[in-house]
């Protein structure tokens, strides 16, 4: 029996680094590895200590693509710990800094890592030297999400004036009315993003998920709601942890997560848009139907089209917010500590992010658990390779390769972001 294997050393167009080894037996796969291998970064030691409002701040660090994602899921775990609720204006805010996370990620995402992929070309540079306005297109579109993230948070990367409770500093109406012309122009780029991309080539490939996020009765998640599957799994945020765990694995330094007693899932837009589909804008659910979408997709390699939607809703939503907006009479609500547990969940770009705390009385925090998505998905990223390459053996080795480097990409996945856990174990006689 001829045995074989597809091994990527290093995956490219990626955040972070890993890599993919499959063993093939035969027309058997008889093993597969999405291998992480970069250095665990130990966020939740150094957070044991610290202040409760430094939470925000120190988790911001973990990824320099979707630090508000952190920044919320720390701000929404620390206020419930602390038992408030934040609403009105601010809120709204919150919910336009992250339309400006979605726009830039996912916008950087599309235009720069997963489209040379439909369209052959090794990245996005040797891309641009055939289809220079488009990547001028996805350059200026990402911009523009940055820019809503500096007027709001600071500066794009690691923002610095979001606070537990609110901002430190909120805009004036004015200068949300200057970049909402900025806005308007994204919008219809969104719009011809989400054309574009639906005219790729895309392989027959679709799984049986079971999708999971963030469901908000009245939106498109990115703050608030309670956790929801297709298969049955509708709870509040504090009893995340009653079902999922997390699990060690020998080749990756990113923990596998899975539902308690059942296994894989997914999580990010795919999952959003299953669950949330009647949420979305009507600008939104149109161009979906105009791009071939139903009001669900199960193939991965078509999650290019449901970012690409999501692009438009952000850029939808946050024009919405900004024609509403009223200055609220203080950029924050007062927090002052006492102890609890508090658990946060919002969708970051790449899918639910998970936050639970412990604090004592004086706001010192005790423990910390942080689920980054892309740890959630990567078993489910082992079984789309596991089935693509059982389904695919005839293609040529260089060609099964780059679709299994593709497979990986299908999830954006922010590997850095994923590796940050501590175990420690010590055997004493």
């Amino acid at each position: 029996m001829k045995g074989k294997s597809i091994k990527v050393n290093y995956l490219a167009r990626v955040e972070g680094e890993g890599g993919i080894h499959v063993k093939v037996r035969g027309d058997e796969v008889k093993d597969v590895k999405l291998n992480i291998f970069e250095p665990p970064r130990f966020f939740e030691a150094f957070l044991r200590g610290r202040k409760f409002t430094e939470a925000p701040d120190i988790t911001a660090r973990i990824c320099g693509i979707c630090p508000i994602a952190y920044m919320m899921s720390a701000c929404h775990a620390m206020e419930m710990a602390c038992g408030v609720k934040v609403e009105g204006p601010i809120r709204d805010l919150r919910r336009l800094i992250y339309c400006g996370e979605w726009i830039e990620s996912h916008g950087l995402h599309i235009y720069m890592l997963h489209a040379p992929d439909f369209l052959g070309y090794d990245d996005a540079i040797k891309m641009a030297k055939d289809h220079g306005d488009v990547v001028k297109q996805g350059l200026k579109l990402k911009k523009i999400g940055n820019d809503l993230m500096v007027l709001l948070g600071g500066r794009e990367i690691h923002p610095i004036n979001v606070r537990v409770g609110g901002f430190y500093k909120v805009p004036k109406k004015k200068d949300l009315r200057d970049i909402a012309e900025q806005l308007k122009w994204a919008r219809e780029a969104a719009l011809e993003t989400v054309k574009w991309v639906s005219t790729f080539d895309f392989p027959e490939f679709e799984r049986n998920y079971e999708f999971v996020s963030v469901n908000h009765p009245d939106e498109y998640p990115f703050n608030e709601g309670r956790i929801v599957s297709n298969k049955g799994i509708d709870i509040p945020v504090e009893e995340y942890l009653d079902h999922f765990e997390e699990h060690h694995v020998e080749h990756s330094t990113s923990l596998h997560a899975s539902v308690k007693e059942r296994g894989t899932y997914m999580t990010g837009p795919m999952a959003r848009y299953a669950l949330n589909y009647d949420k979305l804008s009507k600008i939104s659910k149109e161009a979906a139907k105009e791009a071939g979408l139903g009001k669900t997709c199960n193939n991965p390699f078509k999650s290019i089209i449901v970012r690409a939607v999501e692009i438009l809703y952000a850029c939808d939503e946050a024009l919405r917010i900004i024609q509403n907006y009223e200055m609220p009479d203080k950029p924050y609500v007062d927090v002052e500590p006492k102890e609890g547990v508090g658990h946060g969940a919002t969708e970051a770009p790449r899918g639910t992010l998970y936050h639970r705390y412990k604090i004592d009385g004086k706001g010192v925090i005790k423990d910390a658990v942080i689920m980054p998505p892309t740890s959630q998905n990567q078993p489910s990223v082992e079984e789309d390779l596991t089935e693509f390459v059982s389904k695919n053996l005839n293609l040529p080795h260089d060609e099964l390769t780059w679709k299994c480097e593709q497979a990986v990409r299908n999830y954006d996945p922010c590997i850095s972001c994923s590796c940050h856990f501590l175990k420690l174990t010590i055997d004493r006689e």
